[in-house]
């Protein structure tokens, strides 16, 4: 059986992530229920909504989400 090996660089990647978990993330559904009015506030250059700080942190280590939430500021910015 051929498995796949992990390399320094893929172990140094995963600590970093691993670091940077807290015990109150959202998940990526959680994360959608609370994106729209911080999407909204980034897209019009206003202050983001008083405890957007998951939402942020969500961004930060999740790049699906990072990549949904920038092409939903794109579209919200080209419609406005």
């Amino acid at each position: 059986m051929d498995r796949a090996r992990l390399t320094d660089d893929h172990l140094r990647d995963l600590a970093g992530v691993l670091l940077q978990t807290r015990p109150d993330e959202l998940t990526c559904d959680e994360w959608l229920d609370r994106v729209g009015g911080y999407a909204e506030a980034v897209a019009a250059g206003r202050p983001v909504p008083p405890g957007s700080e998951l939402v942020e942190h969500h961004l930060d280590i999740c790049p699906e989400c990072r990549e949904e939430f920038d092409a939903l500021v794109a579209a919200l910015r080209a419609g406005g």
